[in-house]
């Protein structure tokens, strides 16, 4: 077994580019390097993989899955496919790589990391065709060499497949111990037993090969490593193991729904399989503010269950490739930042005061010196500001209180643009202040979906939906419709009709009333897909579609004529949330823009395709204020980037054709992460009122997320549920920061019946395109 611990001209290069050391001990117990983006974490993570691959040719290799090493992946290709041309050698010797030896690939021993149990291997999302795709053949592996795992190759006799042992795909573990009590438990218990030995011999394989030499994985939201989930055994192997909830929300978009993720189990390699080896180079790698929390866990904590990843404190040669998003709150790097700045900066001022009142528990005029030295940034502050560390004070409470004030006064005679890149997104950033909005007539507003959110609509429910189009199409009503010519799709008269019939349905409480809308819009969609209009045709067109369904395993791609359609099924969601208010539907617009495909690595947007058709919006709507998701790098879905980014290039077109400078950009986050108290600019309070419109009018709306089948890790249940408990938190820091008095005993009765908030943060044009430069930066390799 090699024990060497090698020293790294990769990492060496890496840590003096970042200005910072590999490691500050004792707070930091395992070595980092930070990266400005993640496409940057992708090209070290592959010149590291690369230089150690020079090294031990023959070796055993475990690669990630899923969407984090996407940059790596395509690195690591490149790298390869031009070894020979000038450019990526350049690139291997900037990167600290010797160019004049390419490694031999086919000598390697891949391990594959993990598995859903049970899964049909050919599925296209499992992991097992993943790392066939993208190392096997991607890298020019041997696949004689490599330990993978086939669920279908595990304990099935001739002529069984999975589904006929797990025909509901659950695994009952206690068959491990208990008497089966029929012929099918029998065959359960059978391959059950053969699965937990294949594990032993999976463990017993990678330990006759060494172990692991080389490792490369991300973190999970609850710090999980492999599927060693918060709270594994250090000394774990090879095992068949159940998950965690944040796990199988995080699986579920892989899965096609926490339905069916809650009942996959996972084969997973254990925390003593990567450590067994004691000079395995083991990477993790992490993007993004939202991994923050895990990050600092990993890094600074002592060994721990809890804490997965600090397993690999043992290993001399692990290492944390990380953005500076997930870096935020690494406690050294963060006092070491504030402190090289000529002058505190007035967000650092504001973020650390406000994050020490609230760690104290005291109202931001009550903290005192004391309070101040009790935390190394606070105490930079107070050694910085001497006694105007009160006028600091003073400067937060009164800004906080202005911008409560300023959301209070709503602007009149505006045009709003709200975009979005999902259907839901507006409401559960900020519909709250929609509401208040939306009450003063003057003002004009326009709703703009610039994906068509397909990802988001379940097989299951599409079948449901069918299910009950069939049943009203039966009816002599819906028959009569048709030969109306009713389902005319350019009809926008008839298309309100659809929202009308439903919202009636919700006004009155009635179910039926609500399918036949929904079924009403369900049938237009058909017309327009498939060009039929006759009651024979559609009654096929649905059929076949029923079929399809209920017969495509979940999570996988559909056809475009299926993404379309279940597309069209979140418009119309929209369509009734925005009717809701008295909205008809032109107020609606649905752009589809072209780079969402459902791909597992998304497109980037291009000019012609998806920024072209939001300029063309603008130019006719001319809005004096237009909002935007704005997530931080890495903490929201791609999707929210990438739109943001399509956005700001059309704004600065219009800018450039028109000479309007005077547009407003209100950004907004929602479930996906939020702003901190610093950052935003405008605090809007959420009273029980609003609140419990936005439950109702989720619920109501959108029928397709109520079952909340990809939910965030962060909540089990809808995502208004999880919206409300964002603005709820915000209340309680401030609460907290300016004192319940300022709530309690206001005379302002909007502001004492307060009970939660939300933030936004404003900006005119060139500030947005500050923050869009700063993003595309953390983001991208510019």
């Amino acid at each position: 077994m090699k024990k060497k611990a090698y020293k790294s001209m990769v990492e060496e290069i890496a840590t003096k580019q970042s200005g910072q050391n590999i490691i500050y001990r004792p707070t930091e117990k395992i070595n980092t390097i930070i990266v400005d983006n993640f496409p940057a974490l992708g090209r070290l993570s592959a010149l590291r993989f690369l230089e150690w691959a020079q090294q031990n040719e023959g070796w055993t290799i475990s690669l990630p899955t899923g969407k984090t090493p996407e940059h790596f992946i395509k690195w690591v290709s490149r790298l390869l496919n031009g070894w020979n041309t000038a450019e990526v050698k350049k690139i291997l010797e900037e990167g600290g790589v010797d160019p004049t030896k390419k490694p031999d690939m086919s000598s390697f021993h891949f391990i594959q990391i993990d598995e859903f149990y049970p899964i049909n291997s050919s599925q296209h999302n499992s992991f097992y065709y993943y790392v066939n795709k993208f190392y096997l053949r991607g890298f020019g592996l041997d696949p004689k060499k490599a330990l993978l795992i086939d669920p279908n190759a595990i304990g099935l006799e001739d002529g069984y497949q999975l589904d006929d042992i797990w025909p509901d795909h659950v695994v009952d573990l206690g068959l491990r111990t208990q008497y089966p009590r029929n012929l099918l438990e029998s065959r359960q218990k059978k391959v059950l037993n053969a699965v937990d030995q294949f594990c032993t011999d999976y463990e017993n394989k990678i330990r006759a090969l060494g172990g692991i030499g080389f490792f490369l994985g991300g973190i999970g939201p609850d710090g999980h490593i492999g599927f060693n989930v918060r709270g594994s055994d250090h000394f774990s192997t090879t095992r068949l193991t159940p998950t965690n909830y944040e796990t199988q929300a995080a699986a579920a978009s892989d899965l096609g729904g926490i339905e069916i993720s809650r009942n996959r189990l996972v084969i997973t390699i254990g925390l003593q399989t990567i450590t067994y080896n004691p000079s395995t180079t083991a990477i993790i790698i992490a993007a993004g503010e939202a991994k923050a929390k895990v990050i600092k866990a990993a890094i600074q904590s002592e060994p721990n269950n809890q804490v997965p990843a600090s397993a690999l404190q043992s290993l001399p040669n692990a290492c944390f490739y990380i953005t500076k998003g997930a870096a935020k709150l690494l406690n050294e790097r963060r006092y070491l930042e504030v402190k090289s700045h000529k002058e505190i900066l007035p967000q650092d001022k504001f973020q650390i005061l406000t994050d020490l009142a609230v760690e104290r528990n005291k109202c931001i005029l009550n903290l005192n010196k004391s309070d101040l030295r009790s935390i190394r940034s606070s105490k930079f502050i107070l050694d910085t500001l001497g006694e105007d560390y009160k006028k600091a004070l003073s400067e937060i409470h009164n800004t906080y209180i202005k911008r409560i004030n300023d959301s209070m006064n709503l602007p009149k005679n505006k045009t709003f643009l709200h975009t979005a890149p999902h259907h839901d997104d507006i409401m559960l950033g900020y519909l709250p202040y929609l509401v208040r909005l939306m009450r003063e007539a003057s003002n004009t507003h326009y709703f703009n979906y610039l994906t068509s959110g397909f990802n988001a609509v379940t097989n299951k429910f599409m079948a449901e939906q069918l299910d009950l189009a069939k049943h009203f199409l039966r009816e002599p009503e819906f028959k009569e419709l048709i030969e109306k010519n009713y389902f005319d799709p350019q009809n926008e008269a008839f298309r309100n009709r659809d929202v009308f019939q439903y919202l009636d349905g919700v006004a009155a409480n009635d179910k039926d009333a609500m399918n036949e809308g929904s079924s009403r819009r369900l049938l237009r969609n058909l017309v327009e897909i498939f060009e039929e209009d006759s009651f024979d045709n559609l009654m096929n067109r649905i059929e076949e579609l029923s079929n399809y369904f209920r017969t495509q395993y979940p999570g996988k791609k559909d056809l475009p004529y299926i993404q379309q359609l279940k597309g069209m099924t979140r418009e119309w969601e929209a369509d009734i949330l925005w009717g809701y208010f008295g909205f008809n539907t032109s107020s609606v617009i649905h752009s589809r823009l072209g780079f969402y495909k459902g791909d597992i690595f998304t497109e980037d947007p291009t000019v012609d395709r998806d920024v072209l058709p939001i300029l063309e919006n603008i130019k006719r709507i001319k809005p004096d204020i237009v909002t935007v998701a704005l997530d931080p790098e890495g903490s929201g879905p791609d999707t929210h980037y990438k739109v943001l980014q399509a956005v700001s290039t059309a704004l600065k077109m219009y800018e450039k054709e028109t000479g309007n400078t005077d547009i407003e950009i209100w950004g907004y986050r929602n479930v996906w992460y939020r702003f901190h108290a610093a950052e935003a600019n405008r605090f809007v309070p959420v009273t029980h009122n609003t609140r419990a419109i936005l439950d109702h009018a989720f619920l109501n709306a959108f029928g397709s997320q109520r079952a909340a089948s990809f939910p965030s890790y962060e909540y089990d249940g809808p995502f208004s549920g999880l919206a409300q408990k964002i603005q709820v938190e915000q209340y309680q820091q401030m609460k907290t920061v300016l004192g319940r008095d300022y709530f309690y005993q206001n005379p302002d009765s909007r502001i004492r019946s307060t009970r939660g908030f939300v933030f936004l943060k404003t900006m005119n044009l060139n500030e947005f395109y500050q923050k869009s430069s700063e993003l595309r930066k953390s983001t991208e390799n510019l």
